[in-house]
């Protein structure tokens, strides 16, 4: 049976905001778009603007609020493809729960990257369980940043690859509301709205709402069942900072909750191939539905024109229920896939319950992956700039928790149609709860002597990790012998260096302590890196060039068996030794500007990215099977690449996106039905700027139809986004 008790009703709070987002909706002001943000905009940012992030002494990019407009995009896997060193395994075509990784960390769930929203750490339980069941909703951010290298050792735990923040609508300064309506196929619509003000006495607000809603672009068997979603986000954040005060505060609400038809199940490649877009009727319940709420309390102290004092206090929760298919005949689907893949004997017989056949009593297992989740802490930063010093100290105390209540369901498929066989015991299916205290400390200071920069900084974690298992279903009785404790200190130095060797040109270089977090599996090490980055920028009137070099020397690289990743001989949640490993690579950016004539111009952008990536040693894992040294570490291409290019006159632009990834072995030993295809999408956008508040603008994603296996995990291969055209229009006033 479907598990929909987390999908209440919004609260009476909840429903206040969506009837005033749906009131300062109404274009009945008008007012300039894009105005200068209130007080707390530095707080929530990291780097802050692209010409900030020029001056950085790593890699650090800077998506702004114009950037995203070109495409309207709500998926952040195609936002971030603009963005060199990123890895991106594509599971639903949607982004709700995106595999992200940067510089060959693994990308599963986007465990090993550090998640922010305004600054804030985002995943449900970034410590106890890092992997990113509950993701921002990207269409309703104002930019986003990426940080790289010894730039990202002021974020953490897990300090590798590097961080990636998302900067939600800031409060205004004057009076400003902005309305976008998107229609498109497959009966998709969004809405996203605010309004806010800052008065004169210092009192500032923006309340929002987006509203997202698809039938998706699969097909389910035997089943009228959309393979879709339903998202709802509001947001409300409240400040005070009179201008003849040293104090300033800032409160932010924000409530999403989803349901969506989602599954874990792929197609065996002969269905691929003949439909990739198919799904099979024995996923028909597969469903998750979440809830999440975070509220934010700033208070920022000017202790005099050198030095503020921020203390953030933030709580996140998150409750998710995943009903979705566990086993068939008491083996994972992973394996029904890899069977029929290769001929097995029972190939056969599988493929047939796969078709819509009859299968054995109550063979067809779901579970209900019902889990809740809090993160909550405590940050305190002081700023302090004397001389030649701009110095950063950060100290954060941080508890999260994940916990588990599960339970299975056996079913008969019957003519096509899954029928509940047996409801299994509450709880028999994961019953514990991992928690997580840590301890943060970091100082990160900025030098400047002439044309030199130089940015020493240091980050201490100290963390505890527990995890408790229990029977007695909801009624929980302790079981001692399966008590699990780790705890682990790291002390992680970093460098940068940066030299202005004329106006247009610097060099960069940098080298840090790579760090993550471990579990609480006896045995397995936190991992462990010692990370360089070199390279240039160069920047003249509308040209800007990057090349980037980096090398992850790993002494340890650990992988973690999740479902996302297709575990099925490991427990899940339970980290893996990997042994050493190197990645490196090379990143280089272009952008410029090329003026036409006519009052006709031509941006253009270009993306590359190199990276090898190979495990040092040869082992046997539970989890990474069989690895040679010198074999690819899984789904980090070598090759991936964008290249975006416009036509601008007047108030029109037109923009065309290329976006080229190799293909990637899905696991070390690469063998047969192991390998996704190398995919090259092509996206096309429209922009008409009506008046000054008033814009329309038209999306073809997947221009050219491509249908290629972009991953295979969970179990079987997965296509990427079919051809899809939207259309919309955006209202300033």
């Amino acid at each position: 049976m479907m598990i929909k008790a987390i999908k209440k009703p919004p609260t009476a709070l909840t429903r206040a905001l969506l009837m005033t987002s749906l009131v300062a909706s109404t274009p009945h002001l008008a007012f300039a778009d894009h105005a200068e943000k209130a007080e707390f905009f530095e707080e929530v940012t990291i780097v802050g603007t692209k010409q900030a992030a020029q001056q950085v002494t790593g890699a650090a990019q800077v998506i702004s609020d114009d950037d995203l407009e070109i495409f309207a995009y709500s998926d952040i896997q195609r936002i971030l493809r603009s963005v060199p060193g990123v890895n991106l395994q594509v599971e639903d075509g949607y982004g709700l729960r995106p595999n992200i990784g940067i510089r060959g960390v693994p990308t599963e769930r986007s465990a090993r990257v550090v998640l922010l929203e305004d600054n804030v750490p985002i995943a449900p339980a970034p410590y106890s369980a890092s992997s990113a069941y509950y993701f921002p909703t990207m269409g309703r951010m104002y930019s986003v940043e990426v940080l790289k290298g010894p730039s990202a050792i002021t974020q953490g735990p897990n300090t590798i690859g590097g961080a990636i923040n998302f900067v939600s609508t800031p409060i205004p300064t004057v009076s400003e509301g902005n309305l976008v309506l998107d229609v498109g196929e497959d009966s998709t619509t969004r809405i996203h709205a605010n309004y806010g003000s800052t008065l004169s006495n210092g009192l500032g607000f923006v309340l929002e709402t987006h509203q997202w809603k698809s039938d998706g672009y699969q097909s389910i068997d035997n089943s009228n069942t959309n393979t879709g979603l339903d998202v709802e986000d509001y947001t409300a954040k409240f400040s005070y900072a009179p201008t003849d005060s040293r104090h300033a505060l800032e409160f932010k609400y924000q409530y999403a909750q989803q349901n969506s038809n989602q599954s874990y199940l792929g197609l065996t490649d002969a269905d691929f191939k003949a439909n990739p877009y198919r799904r099979y009727g024995v996923s028909q319940l597969d469903n998750i539905a979440t809830e999440h709420n975070q509220v934010i309390l700033r208070h920022e102290f000017t202790i005099n024109d050198d030095a503020t004092l921020t203390t953030t206090a933030y709580n996140n929760e998150h409750k998710r229920s995943w009903y979705k298919l566990q086993k068939l005949n008491g083996d994972s689907w992973g394996n029904v896939i890899s069977d029929i893949n290769v001929g097995d004997a029972n190939a056969a017989a599988l493929q047939a319950v796969l078709d819509g056949g009859d299968s054995d009593p109550g063979a067809v297992r779901l579970r209900d992956n019902n889990r809740q989740y809090y993160s909550r802490g405590i940050a305190v930063k002081l700023d302090l700039q004397t001389g030649m010093h701009d110095l950063e100290v950060g100290l954060r105390i941080h508890e999260d928790e994940e916990d588990r209540l599960q339970h299975d369901d056996n079913h008969t498929q019957l003519g096509g149609a899954l029928v509940l066989d047996s409801v299994g015991e509450l709880g028999a299916a994961g019953n514990r709860v991992q928690q997580a205290k840590a301890l943060s400390l970091y100082v990160h200071d900025t030098i400047t002597m002439g044309d030199w920069v130089l940015t020493p900084g240091v980050r201490f974690e100290d963390i505890e990790l527990t995890r408790r298992e229990y029977t007695g279903g909801s009624n929980r009785v302790l079981d001692p012998s399966k008590n699990r404790d780790n705890s682990v200190t790291a002390v992680l130095p970093s460098m940068g260096v940066l030299y202005q060797v004329n106006d247009e040109l610097s060099v960069l270089a940098g080298v840090h302590s790579g760090f993550g977090s471990p579990t609480t599996k006896e045995g397995t090490q936190e991992e462990e890196s010692i990370n360089y980055e070199f390279g240039g920028r160069y920047q003249s009137d509308e040209l800007s060039v990057e090349l980037i070099g980096f090398l992850n020397d790993y002494d340890n690289l650990v992988g973690e068996c999740t479902a996302s990743s297709g575990g099925s001989d490991c427990t899940i949640g339970d980290t893996f030794n990997g042994g050493t490993a190197i990645v490196k690579g090379l990143e280089f950016s272009l952008n410029n500007r090329f003026d036409l004539g006519s009052d006709v111009s031509m941006p253009l952008a270009f993306v590359y990215t190199y990276t090898d990536s190979q495990f040092d040693s040869t082992f046997d894992s539970e989890f990474f099977g069989d690895v040679e040294a010198g074999a690819d570490i899984p789904y980090i291409p070598q090759q991936q690449m964008t290249l975006s290019l416009g036509l601008e006159q007047g108030d029109v632009r037109l923009n065309a996106s290329v976006n080229y990834v190799d293909a990637v072995c899905v696991n070390a030993s690469c063998g047969a039905f192991e390998k996704t295809e190398a995919s090259t999408t092509l996206d096309l956008s429209a922009n008409y700027q009506v008046n000054s508040d008033l814009s329309v603008f038209a999306r073809l994603e997947n221009a050219t139809a491509e249908e290629d296996i972009v991953g295979r995990q969970p179990y079987g291969a997965r296509p990427n986004k079919a051809r899809t055209a939207a259309m919309g229009m955006r209202l300033s006033f």
